[in-house]
């Protein structure tokens, strides 16, 4: 997960880690590819953002 789509929504790292209610050092971690979040967490993610998992986790997969 890139930060792209929480930049889209003028959010910091702070901001989504409380949408999601975790720490903005798990953000971090999933943005940076140090953390593969769990499948609830990225079901979170998903439905946060309105996207499917894999549109915003395909790109990583690939790398």
């Amino acid at each position: 997960m890139n930060n792209r789509l929480r930049a889209e929504l003028g959010w910091n790292q702070a901001d989504l880690a409380q949408h999601l209610d975790v720490s903005r050092l798990s953000v971090n971690a999933i943005e940076t590819g140090k953390f593969d979040p769990s499948l609830p967490l990225a079901f979170r993610i998903a439905r946060l953002f309105g996207l499917p998992i894999e549109s915003i986790f395909s790109d990583e997969l690939h790398s």
